[in-house]
């Protein structure tokens, strides 16, 4: 059963903006699932202030939820008894990536449950669209603050007392800077440069199926030029048979095989006259 408040007003909040840039940039490490934490600080006459954040390690993860487990309370008073022994837990943040900002019932649950006290509020964030508020208790309702207060503790310093010279910015030192993944939104949707190279290997493979595809109809729709070879006859040079589909090689291999128009003829030794016979004329006398 959750503790009601006493019925005492939520009456300021004064944060950090150190703790507003590591719950954003916290947010921002996850973009599709809930990430969460909680505040760290003080109670004062006017409200409370917050100077620091734990984040909520090994908390249970959902596209559009986040709870609190035991390894994270574990992990949270670790940090606290380190490094913020004389500090409070003043409230919890969360994450709302693409859902704006607002309390779930899941969010009133966990606020009701373990951030009951009358001050304790719970920061939301969504690191889509930039937009944060904060949630705290007046008299039994949980209601959004309309007045949030964020402090710059370096603010105050003298321009000319930094010691720092001006950067020499190049291209070599620009492009170290530039972020790895840089990110761009298009109609709320967040398009990285892997998915632009995804997108750029698509295009290109769907071209080369296309130009495959026309090569394949040309191959079967357009006539193809084929050899026909037929067999000649050397002595008549009249064709032998039926025409007949012969590799080129065979072609060759027949002419270089038939003698040439200008070659006659082996001529065969005419046979001796036999013995008495008497000579024609013309013959020559021996």
């Amino acid at each position: 059963m959750s503790r009601k408040p006493k019925g005492q007003d939520q009456t300021g909040l004064r944060i950090d903006s150190e703790v507003v840039r590591q719950i954003r940039q916290h947010a921002r490490s996850e973009n599709k699932t809930e990430v969460c934490g909680v505040l760290i600080g003080r109670e004062t006459a006017e409200g409370i202030e917050i100077k620091a954040c734990i984040a909520g390690v090994n908390a249970a993860q959902g596209g559009a939820h986040v709870t609190f487990t035991q390894d994270t309370w574990e992990h949270i008073y670790k940090i606290k008894d380190k490094e913020h022994p004389n500090e409070r837990i003043l409230g919890w943040y969360h994450s709302h990536p693409g859902f704006g900002v607002f309390l779930s019932d899941h969010d009133t649950f966990i606020h009701k449950n373990f951030f009951s006290s009358p001050r304790q509020v719970a920061w939301v964030y969504d690191p889509h669209s930039d937009e944060e508020g904060c949630f705290g208790w007046q008299e039994s309702r949980i209601v959004r603050l309309t007045c949030i207060a964020i402090v710059d503790r370096r603010g105050g310093e003298r321009a000319d007392n930094t010691s720092k010279p001006e950067p020499i910015f190049t291209k070599s030192t620009v492009d170290d800077f530039a972020p790895k993944v840089r990110l761009a939104r298009v109609e709320g949707d967040v398009v990285s440069e892997e998915d632009s190279l995804q997108r750029l290997v698509g295009a290109v493979l769907s071209h080369l199926s296309v130009l495959l595809l026309g090569f394949a109809i040309s191959y079967f729709l357009f006539p193809k030029i084929m050899v026909m070879a037929v067999p000649i006859d050397p002595r008549t040079g009249q064709p032998m048979g039926p025409m007949i589909e012969v590799p080129a090689k065979s072609i060759l291999n027949s002419l270089r095989a038939a003698p040439s128009n200008d070659e006659k003829p082996n001529e065969q030794p005419k046979p001796a006259a036999p013995a008495g016979t008497p000579a024609k004329e013309g013959d020559a006398q021996h």
